[in-house]
C-alpha cells in the first residue's frame, strides 16, 4: 500500500470506527532484522491492574476496563507508557489503530465481545512507540484528530487539512514503532449467554483454545456477555538492539517480530 493509500485507509479506520478490523501497523524492522526480545508474565484479576517496567523509563501495564454507566462491560486494557505516568493516549494505543472501534489493544467485553469471544482472540499483535518525543508527537496529533472530528459532529466527508495533517503525523510515527504479543495462558470467565456477534464468530469457536475455567458451571447466572475474572498471560516485546532492559526481564537477541 503505498502512503496516500494508507493514509486514506488509517484516516477511514479513525472516523468510522469499523468494527473487527485489525491493525494495520508494521513492525518497525523487517523480519529479518535484528532484534531484542523481551519476555515476561504475569495474572490479574477484575478490577486490579498488572504493571512490569521494561527499560528506559517505559512500563507496560494491565489496567482494568472501566464501565460506562449504561453499560457493564469487564476486562483490561493494553497500556505502555513512561514509568512516570504522561497522560492519555498511551504509546500503545497511538500505534495501534483503529480508534474508537474493536481493538487488539482490549481484552474484554467491548464493542459487542463476549468474555469467551474476548479469550478466543489469541494471542494478540499491538504496536507502541518507543521514543518519548514520538509519545509527545503522537498526544498533539491525536488529540488535534480529536478535537476536529468534534468540530466536524463526528463525520468527516471532506477531512480538513488539519485532520489529513494530523493523521499523516500519526501514520509517520507508527511506522517506527516496536511489536508486541499478549497471550492468554489461562483465564477464569463467566461466558456471556448472547450469540456471538457476526465478527466474532471465528473468536468463538477459538475461544476452546485457550485454556480456561468456567464459571457458570458454578451456579452463576448468566449475562448476555459474560466477565473476564482472572486471567495469566505472557508478555513479548521486540526492542532495538542495544535496549537497556532490567535484570529481572528475559531478553534475548532474535529477529524482529518473531
Amino acid at each position: 500500500m503505498n502512503e496516500s493509500g494508507a493514509l486514506r485507509l488509517y484516516l477511514f479506520l479513525m472516523l468510522a470506527g469499523a468494527a473487527a478490523v485489525p491493525a494495520i501497523g508494521q513492525s518497525a524492522s523487517p523480519p529479518s532484522a535484528q532484534c531484542q526480545r523481551l519476555q515476561f508474565t504475569g495474572e490479574v484479576n477484575a478490577e486490579h491492574q498488572w504493571r512490569a517496567g521494561f527499560g528506559e523509563g517505559w512500563v507496560f501495564r494491565v489496567l482494568p476496563i472501566v464501565s460506562h454507566a449504561k453499560v457493564d462491560m469487564s476486562g483490561w486494557d493494553l497500556v505502555v507508557d513512561r514509568v512516570h505516568p504522561a497522560g492519555y493516549p498511551d504509546a500503545l494505543l497511538l500505534a495501534t489503530p483503529p480508534y474508537n472501534s474493536i481493538s487488539e489493544r482490549e481484552i474484554g467485553t467491548t464493542y459487542g465481545l463476549r468474555a469467551q469471544d474476548a479469550i478466543g482472540w489469541n494471542p494478540r499483535r499491538f504496536h507502541f512507540l518507543i521514543r518519548p518525543a514520538a509519545l509527545r508527537e503522537g498526544q498533539r496529533a491525536f488529540l488535534e484528530l480529536n478535537r476536529e472530528r468534534r468540530l466536524l459532529g463526528g463525520s468527516a466527508p471532506a477531512p480538513s487539512q488539519a485532520m489529513k495533517q494530523a493523521t499523516a503525523e500519526l501514520v509517520a510515527l507508527e511506522r517506527h514503532a516496536a511489536t508486541g504479543e499478549f497471550r492468554i495462558l489461562d483465564a477464569l470467565i463467566w461466558p456471556g449467554a448472547a450469540d456471538p456477534a457476526p465478527y466474532a464468530q471465528n473468536w468463538a469457536l477459538q475461544s476452546e483454545k485457550t485454556p480456561h475455567t468456567d464459571e457458570s458451571m458454578m451456579g452463576n447466572p448468566p449475562t448476555p456477555l459474560g466477565e473476564l475474572d482472572w486471567m495469566r498471560f505472557s508478555i513479548t516485546l521486540w526492542l532495538p538492539v542495544g535496549w537497556k532492559a532490567p535484570r529481572r526481564v528475559a531478553a534475548s537477541p532474535a529477529s524482529c517480530g518473531e
